[in-house]
Parts: C-alpha cells; structure tokens; sequence
C-alpha cells in the first residue's frame, strides 16, 4: 500500500481510539508517521513528544503510560532504533502497562538480502503480540490492554503530497470505564498483601476491596494504603514471628516483588487468591484466580486481629522513635523526603534501595501517586521513566540511587520541561549489595559494589542542570522547604555502603524485639 496513505489510516485509527500522546524519535523510515503525526498536533490531535534516544524515549512512553492509564506510542525508525525498545517493553509487560511500540520497516522482501538497515523486526519482542503490518488493519481489535507491537512496512516512495482532509470530521472514542469488581469471594481468615503494581487495579479500587474483607493489610507501598500494617518487611524476617502470625489465606492484590521475607510468608498461608489484571502472571498456581476483584465476600466474621493491631503499634512506636534520634542515613533522608511531599503531586521511587527502604522504614501517609518500575525493578531508564510521569503532574518527586541515575545520563540530553526534583543518594555505589550474601565475597567492591568515583555534581553541570549538594538533616530541610521550579537534582552524600547495612540490620533486630514484646514472645 501507498506509504502515506498507510501512515495516515494508522494515526487517524490511533487517535479514534483515543491515543493522544506519541514519543518520536527521527529517522528516514518511519518519515511518513513523523509527518503525519505532525500534521495531527498541528489540529491538536495529539501531543508530540521528540526524544533522540530510542531506549530513553520507550521509558519516557512508559513513564507517561503509567501515569496517565492510557496508551502512549513510541514511534521509531527500521535497525537497531527498534531493538532499544527492548528494555522498557519488558518492563511494561511485567508491570502491564499499556505501552505502544511502533517500528517502521522496509518491505518484507528485503529481510534476508542484505537491505540496509534491514533486520527481522516482526517478533522481534517475543513475549507481547506482535503485527507486521503492509496494509489496512483495524487497530481496535488489537489495542485491548498491556503492551503492544505494530511493525510498519514502508516502500518507496516514503512521502508524496496527497490528501490534506484525511483528519476531517474525526471522531475519538471515548472509552468506557471497565468495572472492576465482580464475582464472589468465599474465605475464612487471613491477610492481604498488596503488590507494587496493585495488579492494574486502582488505589481506590483495592481500598475499596481490603475495607469490604475487613483483613490485616500489608502492601509493598504503605505510602498508598494508610490502613496496612508498616515495617512488616522488617519483622517477618523473625521466624517466629512469622510462624506466630501464619495465615490461613493469602489474598495477593497484583504481585510481590522483592521481600524475601513477605514472599515467605506469602507462601506459608494453607491456601492463596490472587487477583491480577495483567496476564504475563496468568501462570502463577493458586487455589483461586482472577484478574477483577470480587464484589461479594464471604468470610469468618469472628477473625480477632487484635494481634495485628499490637504489631502495628509497636513497630510504628519503635521506629518512630528510633527516627528521633538517628544520625544522617539513607533512611532518614527517605523518611524526611515523604514527609514532606507535596500533597497531588507523583513519587517515584527508583529500583532496589529506595523501593525497600520506602517499604521498610515509612509510615506516612501521603495524598501522592505512587511509581516504581517494579516489573522487572531494572534499573536502567528511570530517568527516562520520570519525565514521562512528569507530564501528568503539576509536581514530580524522585528518590533514586547513585547507580540507577548514572544509568540513565542519556536522559538527560532531552529533559521534561517539568516541575521535577530528583534526589540522588550518592553513596557510591550499589548498596543493595551490601545487604546481602554476596558482601562476604573476595574483592566485593570490584564485583559487585562497583563504586563510580566520580563527582557527579561535575556530570550535572556539564548538562546545565540546576543542582545541589546535601550532607545533613538541615540542608536536605531546607531545600525541602523551598517551591520546585523546573528541573532540580539534589546530591545526598551519605556515610559509607557499611555502615548504612549495619544500620538496617541493628534496625531489623530491633523491631523485630519489640513486635515480641508486644506479642509477648520474647
């Protein structure tokens, strides 16, 4: 088919089905959705978003996806330009995210032959759907939820002047509101454990839910769920706690990530329910299975959670105090930085220390959207992601380690013109690491810790980014205190990767004392 007559159908269906965003970077191939695309912002059809990197540009369609619940396409040229998509496709189909990759490509006829730029792109993300596309499809039955492939082939010649009325009298869908409670639930005791995702489902969906059954909560984002039980990633690694607390049931909203210690629990209960939107965990084994969440409960109306309520209090009392008196530490920071959060802005927190730490160490509740990208909890492209989120917010907050920020520099080059502070804690190097089996490994630094040793406050203003550097509770406050106006990065420089794994440590021995006591279990 004609070149421009097919890219010109694929958008007019695209904004149809109300697709209003699109992440584009340049290239020869896909030249006929660039100027079509063009054609259609300049009616205010759609929003165009420019981004040079491909990889960034995915996650920045992720970020914004993610935010806004909607379908966002990234739209790139023929090669290479398509494999870089990769990463950020992964994470959207581990996390469900309604992202759209569209690769032009040269015709079918050139695969094999030595074609420039010319490689085998249909199927080229195995895990999702893909559609290589030459001629007229209707798109409706291919957007229906999760990440979705649409490889275009265009021949020569790429642009021919033609039709200027193709996006008259068009219409966008409006699409419906799915409901996400039905069906019946029949249980006895137990808890739920709410995953980073939430399954797909809303905050005010799953709140809905865990107020009808009426159980201990404990959720991987407590900022989310005021009601759920804080710090239990800290004191179900006492295993007698654990067992002491064993549950019945496990109902499992989404999917946990990466506490060992609440995935044991989990997995202690006598039976499980899970109830997850999104089908790249349709595989999991479970006594019963959804992806909506039950209307109807039916439960043992006598379950004393009493025992949960003392949890709760100890281990809130105890941390809270402990917080009081505690020296200049990632966690505080953290703790500092929540608090103080602007209410209606978006949090998103940056993949392994920072997710924990939120888990682990916060109780405050916070009016902010929370985001992770917990699908696969890389940590390439969370600047990336960041922007894209940005853009549905008036104010966007960041919290992300010295590693995950270098990762992703390229991001850099094309920053959203939002307002955005990103807090980097600059520890140099992988904390994580710390904490774990591999610490006690010969030449731990060189294998695993892999310190930068760079002043990254240097790298920052190479960009022109406005920055800061902070050491202390005081000047952390400060700059807390002040209005965000466009792009700030704030350096937290903290004490050494030992002495913050040697704090979490004393911190989980100590809470995990004073849950017993208040059990009496000591």
């Amino acid at each position: 088919m004609n070149s421009t007559k097919l890219a010109k159908n694929l958008v007019r269906q695209l904004i149809e089905l109300g697709v209003s965003d699109f992440v584009i970077s340049p290239g020869s191939r896909n030249a006929p959705l660039l100027v079509a695309l063009n054609t259609a912002e300049k009616l205010q059809l759609v929003d165009l978003h420019s981004r040079l990197d491909e990889r960034g540009a995915a996650y920045f369609a992720l970020g914004l996806s993610k935010a806004s619940r909607k379908y966002v396409a990234a739209v790139c040229t023929s090669g290479t330009a398509a494999a870089n998509y990769l990463p950020a496709l992964l994470e959207a189909y581990h996390s469900g995210t309604k992202l759209l990759l569209i690769t032009a490509d040269r015709p079918a006829r050139l695969r094999r032959t030595g074609a420039n730029q010319t490689t085998i792109q249909p199927g080229m993300f195995s895990v999702i759907e893909s559609h290589d596309i030459s001629d007229v499809v209707d798109l409706q039955k291919i957007l229906k939820s999760g990440p979705v492939h649409l490889n275009v082939q265009f021949d020569e010649p790429l642009i021919e002047d033609e039709d200027q009325k193709w996006l008259d009298g068009i219409k966008v869908e409006t699409s419906d509101v799915t409901e996400s409670h039905q069906g019946k639930l029949k249980v006895t005791t137990g808890v739920v454990v709410i995953g980073h995702d939430r399954g797909g489902f809303t905050v005010d969906d799953v709140t809905e839910f865990c107020d009808k059954l009426n159980w201990p909560v404990i959720a991987e984002d407590p900022i989310s769920f005021p009601n759920s039980i804080f710090h239990a990633t800290l004191f179900l690694q006492d295993e007698k706690i654990a067992e002491y607390l064993k549950p019945e049931w496990a109902v499992v909203i989404g999917r946990t990530t990466l506490s060992r210690s609440i995935n044991k629990f989990m997995n202690s209960a006598k039976f499980q329910a899970y109830f997850d939107q999104n089908q790249a965990n349709d595989h999991r084994s479970a006594d019963i299975k959804a992806n909506h969440l039950p209307n109807q409960i039916i439960k043992d109306e006598n379950y004393d959670q009493s025992r949960w309520e003392i949890i709760k209090a100890s281990a809130t009392e105890f941390i809270d105090k402990s917080f009081e008196k505690s020296i200049w530490g990632e966690q505080l920071a953290i703790r500092e930085i929540i608090k103080k959060t602007p209410a209606d802005s978006a949090l998103f927190l940056g993949a392994s220390r920072p997710t924990r730490d939120v888990e682990a160490v916060v109780n405050q509740s916070q009016q902010i959207s929370v985001f992770a990208n917990r699908g696969l909890s890389g940590i390439d492209g969370n600047l990336a992601t960041i922007f894209g989120i940005s853009q549905e917010f008036e104010k966007t907050t960041a919290i992300v380690g010295d590693l995950t920020f270098l990762h992703d520099l390229s991001a850099l080059i094309n920053p959203a013109k939002s307002n955005i502070r990103i807090f980097v804690i600059d520890n140099n190097g992988g904390g994580i690491f710390s904490l774990l089996p591999v610490s006690k490994t010969s030449e731990f630094e060189k294998l695993f810790a892999t310190p930068h040793n760079l002043d990254i406050a240097k790298v920052l203003s190479g960009f022109s980014i406005n920055h800061s550097v902070v050491a202390d509770l005081a000047g952390l406050n400060k700059i807390l205190n002040t209005e965000v106006s466009g792009l700030e990065v704030v350096l937290l420089k903290m004490p050494s990767r030992s002495v913050n794994a040697d704090f979490l440590k004393q911190l989980t021995q100590s809470v995990s004392k004073a849950v017993r006591i208040g059990l009496n279990l000591a």
